[in-house]
């Protein structure tokens, strides 16, 4: 069941249904997009890429995104999508532990990887293609589609095997639980292809929907509501930090969001007042799914319809839930727990991963007789309704994006004058939340700054720094983080 069967499907019954999209130029219909898939396939076949090698993506959103991924499922490989955000050293250490064969690359991803050990297939001068490999190559749903790198509390990676199995039970769910996706509609990419929207390309290629990429290759407010007013019945993913810019941004240029049919928002907290504001904006275009690369987009969804009711007596209870388990999934909280109360939230179901992608302790400590660990505090109400209350890490998430602050300290730990360092999240009214650095020692904040322009992706430097003679500990030693933020509000 390759999911590359899907493209080949649409591209051979009907090849004139237009495709991708380059803001509101068409760059290619189903037919085309299916050969020049099927270009890469038998290009990735001659350079001796095999079933189950991995092959890796490191490109700004690009039409030829889709292309190349499909190209690598239709040979049979397996796809590692790496953030275009992120820094060359961090994308090098992604092609090291997942063994890719080779990476294509836009032009300044493949500069920021040189040197690197791993093939680099700079794509800024097309796509490269060889004779077709004569139809897309058998997988079963146990076979690995997606290497999706999330970093653990210790800052090291770590590749969640997400099979073609997972993947189509995804989009089943989507289509009966989220959104029903039609040949009208048009997935607009402002989002990272290497997450969650580039997940969701997966249902609209299915139905013939469009795919359209913003000209200036990410979010822009006025871009993304121009794009919606043009094609029209425009879906799109958004962290929440994305909703509250668009809606702030509509506010004030009395734009009503004309065009917008669907906006799935996840990845971090949406608080009920931004909700409410958005709501009001743009009307009844708003559903939230909570989902995490362990179990990819699949975990709960909290659909349009409840988000509208507003004549059910616990309707504010329920915007601020991530609503209730999707298809598929069987969801409750750790050890017991009674009805209301918190817990780490487990679940079970055709959408979790098999495992982490050669780590077999961090599996172990993850999956329990079939159930994820998610790590994320929350609660369920007697109608199955799942509140988020806190994370047990000590994650950060800015703009939707996820940020480990042992990663950022390690960073800052290089320098010889810091002696200790403690990174913490701070509210922010645009990102969610700002990375903050407590630091002891003697450093400056431009030799720092310098640090981590070095080491890591700019958008996980801390934004602030405080200067502490001590940092707040317990008795065993270890920093209270909470302390620190108290401190800094």
């Amino acid at each position: 069941m390759n999911l590359a069967n899907w493209l080949w499907t649409q591209g051979s019954t009907r090849p004139d249904a237009p495709a991708l999209f380059f803001g509101q130029d068409l760059i290619a219909n189903y037919g085309a997009f299916m050969s020049r898939a099927d270009g890469v396939a038998g290009w990735l076949r001659a350079q001796g890429v095999l079933p189950n090698d991995r092959v890796a993506i490191f490109m700004k959103n690009v039409p030829d995104y889709l292309v190349v991924l499909y190209g690598i499922w239709a040979a049979g490989g397996v796809a590692v999508p790496i953030n275009a955000k992120l820094h060359g050293r961090e994308a090098a250490f992604i092609l090291d532990n997942s063994q890719a064969l080779l990476v294509f690359a836009t032009n300044a991803e493949a500069a920021a990887l040189e040197p690197c050990t791993t093939r680099i297939v700079n794509t800024s001068n097309g796509l490269p293609r060889a004779d077709p490999i004569g139809g897309v190559t058998p997988r079963s749903a146990d076979d690995l589609a997606w290497l999706f790198y999330t970093s653990g509390t210790t800052g090291q990676p770590k590749g969640v095997q997400i099979t073609h199995g997972m993947l189509a039970a995804m989009a089943d769910s989507y289509q009966s639980d989220v959104d029903t996706v039609t040949p009208q509609d048009a997935a607009i990419y402002a989002a990272p292809m290497s997450h969650g929207a580039g997940l969701y390309n997966l249902m609209h290629v299915r139905m013939r929907a469009r795919h359209v990429f913003p000209a200036s290759g990410g979010f822009d407010p006025g871009e993304v509501l121009d794009l919606a007013a043009f094609h029209q019945r425009a879906h799109m993913f958004a962290a929440p930090t994305i909703v509250t810019r668009l809606t702030s941004f509509a506010a004030k240029t009395g734009r009503d969001g004309a065009g917008l049919r669907t906006i799935v928002y996840a990845g971090g907290p949406m608080y009920v007042a931004d909700i409410l504001r958005a709501r009001a904006q743009f009307g009844d275009v708003f559903v939230q799914i909570y989902g995490q690369g362990e179990c990819p987009m699949a975990i709960t969804v909290l659909p349009r319809a409840v988000i509208a009711d507003e004549t059910h007596p616990r309707w504010r209870d329920r915007l601020a839930s991530v609503g209730v388990a999707q298809t598929g999934i069987e969801l409750r909280i750790c050890d017991g727990v009674p009805t209301g109360q918190a817990g780490e939230i487990m679940v079970r179901g055709a959408a979790v991963m098999p495992g982490y992608w050669r780590n077999a302790a961090a599996t172990g400590a993850t999956l329990h007789d079939g159930w994820l660990a998610t790590g994320d505090i929350g609660a369920l109400d007697a109608d199955g309704y799942l509140t988020l209350l806190d994370r047990s890490k000590d994650m950060i998430i800015s703009g939707g994006s996820n940020i480990y602050p042992r990663e950022v300290e390690e960073v800052l730990l290089l320098h010889p004058s810091v002696r200790e360092v403690s990174v913490i999240g701070r509210a922010h009214s645009d990102w969610g939340e700002e990375v903050v650095a407590c630091v002891v020692g003697e450093a400056s904040e431009a030799e720092l700054d310098a640090l981590c322009r070095d080491h890591i992706a700019r958008f996980k430097a801390p934004k602030a720094y405080v200067w502490l003679d001590t940092l707040p500990k317990n008795n065993y030693g270890k920093v209270l983080k909470t302390s620190l933020r108290a401190q800094l509000a």
